[in-house]
């Protein structure tokens, strides 16, 4: 789920609702900006593959072929998650048409493939109700709230919309599952201690552990290419103020993700450290192919707080490397397993709109 910043620069709400297919295809006359600007030399090759909505935390297939994301578009009566996949272009004549793979009920986030490229893997809320459940009122909390819901679970679900297993059955917040590239553990943001920690579970929902237990919120990770290590986004809160608004805000099911640092830890949740000290928002972190390398997002260089980049910087945090440069908003980044394509999302080519959407590239060293 909050792998999601997009609101925080006032002109997202990331989630995503019934669609037809049609409304994702490419349309022949679009109002553009750019798809590529001159000092981003790592990517090759960018096409745009979402046109119109919010489009976001598009992953890779284990075998590269596919995409999984989810999207929302008012607009269309899209008003809250769903999950969609779709086949990779591999022709700049074919067209990307993804389908719905989500029930269409309640709110999703945060999907993943497993490795047989048969099953899916994300959080709902649909066993709660069908009906999208409440955003936060920005103007009562005057700031920008993630809502946690405690409805959230975790499910394993088929590549045509059907749910085969519910993963998640404890009371509170469980969300932002990612799998192992080994294929054997999930890991994931869970709230059943009463706070935001991250645990492992086998891919059937079994042998779950608590691998983080400090005071703060611990979420969006990742495991390296070899499975060894962990990436995620973590708020430290310290002061007694500090510590007593994240507790106040977590009691109301909410958190303020303003504050995020990047953190590598070994898979067990040993060795935990924090790799970025930028301040504000660093965040969406994932490992390069050659698991010696972080991607991630942040707003560090901006007063105030957008646009969001993604920069790249060694396992250590050192030699810090700015990727892209749209003048709203890059994130989400993801490698094909070979290293040859990376995934993001977007406000690039939206003609000056609020959209945001699913681009690859060939990744250039």
């Amino acid at each position: 789920m909050m792998k999601i910043f997009i609101s925080l620069i006032s002109l997202f709400s990331l989630g995503f609702c019934f669609q037809h297919k049609n409304d994702l295809r490419e349309p022949s006359i679009y109002k553009s900006d750019t798809l590529q600007y001159p000092e981003e030399h790592h990517f090759k090759n960018p096409r745009q593959l979402t046109f119109g909505g919010d489009n976001a935390e598009a992953y890779f297939s284990f075998d590269g072929k596919y995409v999984i994301f989810q999207r929302t578009d008012p607009k269309n009566g899209i008003m809250c998650d769903q999950i969609w996949m779709g086949k990779i272009p591999e022709k700049a004549d074919e067209p990307f048409t993804p389908k719905l793979v989500s029930t269409g009920k309640g709110r999703t986030t945060c999907s993943y493939f497993y490795p047989d490229g048969k099953h899916i893997l994300y959080a709902s809320t649909h066993l709660a109700s069908n009906d999208c459940p409440p955003v936060p009122d920005k103007e009562k909390m005057k700031r920008y709230i993630w809502p946690v819901y405690e409805s959230f679970d975790i499910f394993k679900g088929d590549t045509n919309g059907n749910i085969i297993q519910q993963l998640t059955h404890t009371k509170g917040y469980d969300a932002e599952a990612t799998v192992s590239p080994k294929g054997d553990k999930i890991i994931f943001t869970s709230m059943r201690n009463g706070d935001l920690d991250l645990y492992t579970m086998d891919l059937d929902g079994k042998n779950i552990k608590q691998i983080t237990n400090t005071l703060g919120y611990d979420g969006g990770a990742w495991f390296s290419p070899d499975g060894t290590k962990i990436v995620w986004r973590a708020s430290r809160p310290k002061t007694k103020e500090e510590i007593e608004d994240y507790k106040n805000l977590l009691s109301q099911s909410l958190v303020a993700p303003t504050s995020m640092e990047v953190y590598v830890a070994n898979a067990d949740g040993s060795d935990a450290h924090q790799i970025t000290f930028l301040d504000k928002a660093n965040w969406a972190p994932n490992f390069t192919p050659d698991g010696k390398h972080i991607i991630f997002c942040s707003n560090h260089e901006y007063a105030r707080g957008f646009p969001f980049n993604m920069y790249i910087t060694d396992i250590n945090g050192q030699g810090l490397e700015k990727i892209s440069r749209d003048k709203g908003f890059d994130a989400f980044p993801m490698f094909s397993r070979d290293g040859k394509k990376i995934l993001f999302s977007s406000n690039r080519n939206n003609g000056g709109g609020h959209d945001t959407n699913v681009f690859i590239a060939d990744w250039v060293e």
